[in-house]
């Protein structure tokens, strides 16, 4: 008998029995919701065959408690056909460490995490505007770490191509990506909650990177929302550079909600962005509601834009109504 074969064997045995990852269970969850859209303007075509659409995405979630008291958590959204993953995240929650994020898709986090803070009742005032191009963090596939430092929420991003964004399993890469071979990106975002003042203030910096250093954007974004009673208002400006001659902008945001009753809410809202290129600013507004009633949520919204990215004349309008149910 060779003992030392056996031993050999058992112990790959054992070292395959701990390495390998084992399937959990996951639970499906889905969103019942129809909603009614129209669109106008120059930036529009005159003729839309229907408005009305429905959600048709779902989500596979699970999560489990390691060993060492860390929790492990996954979510895949479907698609309609369901044949693949719209955006896939694996999350590892470390307790007072904070946790990491790896999102393939749509990471969101950092700096892309406040590109629009104003308070809203339902959608931000460019929502629906096509070619809207604000002063904004892209977001794509890549890490976030997110941890709580003394009273601030803390997020910090890195990405080695912010624009891939292709479906792929383990094993595989992405080369089908915007920015192929591009410099990788990072971003930290912080937002402070002054004590009971109802002021939280936020604010963060990063770089989004290109195909070549020369087309890196720097960005960064400074604001405050303030609550007091039914009412909250905020304010922030977001500023995208970039190097050399190509076009800087700087986005100007802000808005105010107001909790009529526990049911029902209204908000106004306002993007202005500015060009370092083009001479009108392009301007956005709108307004919006939402009103529940038991498992019900009716939200609406109208928004409108001039100069619409930047350029003169160019008119963008959207009106959504969206009716949701809890089940």
């Amino acid at each position: 008998m060779n003992i030392k074969k056996i031993g050999l064997t058992a112990l790959a045995g054992s070292l395959i029995a701990t390495t390998t990852g084992f399937a959990g269970e996951l639970s499906i969850s889905g969103a019942a919701k129809m909603s009614y859209k129209t669109l106008g303007g120059t930036q529009n075509a005159a003729f839309v065959a229907s408005g009305f659409a429905m959600d048709q995405e779902m989500t596979a979630s699970g999560s489990a408690e390691l060993d060492n008291g860390m929790t492990i958590s996954l979510s895949h959204a479907l698609g309609a056909s369901g044949s693949a993953s719209n955006t896939s995240s694996l999350t590892l929650d470390m307790g007072d460490m904070g946790s990491i994020t790896y999102n393939d898709t749509d990471l969101g986090n950092g700096l892309r995490a406040l590109k629009d803070m104003a308070p809203k009742a339902y959608e931000d005032a460019i929502d629906g505007i096509t070619g809207a191009n604000p002063a904004q963090m892209g977001s794509g596939q890549g890490f976030a770490y997110n941890n709580t430092v003394a009273g601030a929420a803390v997020s910090v991003v890195y990405s080695d191509n912010l624009g891939a964004t292709a479906a792929r399993s383990d094993g595989g890469q992405d080369s089908g990506g915007a920015n192929v071979g591009a410099h990788s990106s990072n971003s930290i975002g912080i937002q402070y909650p002054v004590g009971d003042t109802g002021v939280t203030l936020f604010g963060g910096t990063g770089t989004q990177g290109g195909a070549t250093s020369a087309l890196e954007v720097d960005h960064s974004t400074v604001g405050f929302k303030y609550a007091f009673g039914p009412m909250t208002v905020g304010y922030q400006r977001n500023d995208l550079d970039r190097t050399g001659a190509l076009e800087d902008l700087e986005s100007t945001i802000y808005g105010v909600s107001f909790s009529i009753n526990d049911n029902l809410s209204i908000s106004y809202g306002s993007h202005e962005t500015e060009s370092s290129t083009q001479t009108p600013d392009a301007e956005a507004d709108g307004i919006s509601i939402a009103y529940s009633m038991g498992g019900m949520t009716l939200s609406a919204y109208h928004n409108d834009a001039d100069n619409v990215n930047n350029v003169a004349g160019a008119t963008a309008d959207s009106t959504e109504m969206l009716l949701s149910f809890a089940f």
